[in-house]
């Protein structure tokens, strides 16, 4: 690597479990089990967050945005090259587009989400040929636990009240 050159951080498991106890405390808030975590090229934490979609009533609270604001904001700029955004559930079409904007360097992801992604699944925003970003991205890391967090969500919601 040359001089001024940077690198994308590579041990993501401390920041994959952050995510996932953001996601967790979303849960127990009545939130969509998503958290996200954001971080520089040397591995530092520049963002954490989880969704807070139903508790301030904004629909784009994600997890994912709300995470990269506070990035943007502690790092002065409104770009994030290099920067690794850790997230548990591939981002939906409006999260990947923000990506481009903030031009993360690195997506990694947990779960898959065929009907709401916006990655490897629906749009696949990444690869359509107005993209002007095109970040590394990796899926599946920490698929089972990510996964679960949300089926034991929905499933709980789905369920009927005993009386």
């Amino acid at each position: 690597m040359s001089q001024g050159q940077t690198r994308i951080y590579t041990d993501i498991g401390p920041a994959m479990q952050t995510a996932l106890q953001a996601a967790r405390e979303a849960a127990s808030c009545g939130e969509v089990p998503v958290g996200a975590v954001v971080l520089a090229p040397n591995g530092r934490v520049l963002g954490v967050a989880r969704n807070h979609v139903e508790g301030v009533h904004d629909a784009s609270a994600h997890a994912e945005l709300l995470a990269m604001r506070e990035a943007a904001a502690r790092l002065q700029s409104p770009r994030l090259t290099d920067c690794t955004l850790v997230v548990t559930l591939e981002p939906c079409p409006m999260c990947a587009a923000a990506i481009v904007h903030f031009r993360i360097g690195r997506v990694v992801f947990g779960a898959y989400d065929p009907k709401g992604g916006g990655v490897e699944h629906g749009p696949r925003i990444f690869e359509r040929p107005s993209c002007l970003h095109r970040p590394e991205v990796i899926g599946g890391v920490c698929e089972r636990e990510a996964s679960a967090l949300l089926k034991d969500f929905f499933r709980k919601l789905r369920k009927p009240i005993a009386e």
